[in-house]
C-alpha cells in the first residue's frame, strides 16, 4: 500500500473515530488500529459503512495468545545452529496469572472501493475473554468467530450459533491456547480385549524440541503514536 493511501486513511480515522482508537501503528505498508473491546461494534460499523472507509470485506479473524510470551522455552536473543539437539524435557516455571492483554483478536479488513487494507486489533483479558460479535456487520465472521471460540475459547456475545467448529464432540479445552499441552490430555488406541477404541491419559513425556524465538521487530514493541514514529 502506498504511503499516500495510508496518510489519507490515517487522517480519516483521526477525523471520524477520534478518541475511539487507542493506538495506530504503520509498518510494512499497512496500518494497525488498536481499539477497546467495548467499542468493537460501533467502530467496525463505521469502518464498513462510512463513505471515507467502505471496508466492506472482512477477510480474516485470527487470535494470538501472549501467555508466557518471552518466558520459559524462549530464546529471546537469537537462535543457535544446534537444531533439534536443543530439546529439553521440562519447561521452566512460568507466570500464568490473569492478564488484561493475554489475547489479541485481529481483524483483517479490505476496502475494494479504495484498494486499501486495515488491521484492527482488540486485546482481551485472560479470565473469560469476551467480545461482541461482528457477524451482523459481516456475515462471514460467523465461522471465523466459531473457529476462534473452538481453538482459543473467545466468547463472542450475541453470536447466532456459537458452537465448536473443528474439534470433536465432547472435546475439552481449547487446543491453540498456550497452556494447552502440545501432546494433549488423552490418547486413543484400540483395545483388543474390549474390542473397541478407548481413551486413556496421555503417556507422552512433555518436551520442547526447539525453543521459540522472539524476532526483534520494532513495530511489535512500539508504544509511540504514528505521528512520533520515523521510518528505519
Amino acid at each position: 500500500m502506498s504511503s499516500e493511501k495510508n496518510k489519507v486513511l490515517l487522517e480519516a480515522i483521526n477525523e471520524i473515530l477520534g478518541t475511539e482508537t487507542q493506538q495506530i501503528v504503520e509498518k510494512y505498508g499497512e496500518l494497525t488500529l488498536e481499539i477497546n473491546k467495548d467499542k468493537i461494534v460501533s467502530v467496525m460499523r463505521v469502518l464498513k459503512e462510512a463513505d471515507q472507509f467502505l471496508f466492506t470485506q472482512l477477510t480474516d479473524i485470527s487470535v494470538v495468545d501472549y501467555l508466557t510470551y518471552g518466558q520459559a522455552d524462549w530464546q529471546t536473543q537469537k537462535a543457535s545452529s544446534q537444531g533439534f539437539s536443543r530439546a529439553v524435557t521440562q519447561s521452566e516455571t512460568v507466570d500464568t496469572s490473569a492478564s488484561e492483554r493475554r489475547f489479541a483478536v485481529v481483524y483483517q479488513l479490505l476496502s475494494v472501493t479504495y484498494n486499501v487494507r486495515l488491521r484492527v486489533k482488540v486485546y482481551l483479558e485472560s479470565d473469560l475473554p469476551r467480545l461482541s460479535t461482528v457477524s451482523e456487520i459481516w456475515p462471514v465472521a460467523d465461522w471465523y468467530e466459531r473457529e476462534s471460540f473452538d481453538l482459543f475459547g473467545i466468547l463472542f456475545e450475541d453470536h447466532p450459533d456459537l458452537r465448536r467448529l473443528l474439534t470433536d464432540y465432547g472435546f475439552i479445552g481449547h487446543p491453540f491456547r498456550k497452556d494447552f499441552p502440545l501432546e494433549g490430555y488423552v490418547e486413543v488406541r484400540y483395545d483388543p480385549e474390549k474390542g473397541r477404541v478407548v481413551n486413556e491419559p496421555v503417556s507422552i513425556e512433555p518436551r520442547t524440541l526447539v525453543p521459540r524465538v522472539i524476532r526483534q521487530d520494532d513495530w511489535v514493541h512500539s508504544s509511540k503514536p504514528l505521528s512520533e514514529q520515523t521510518d528505519a
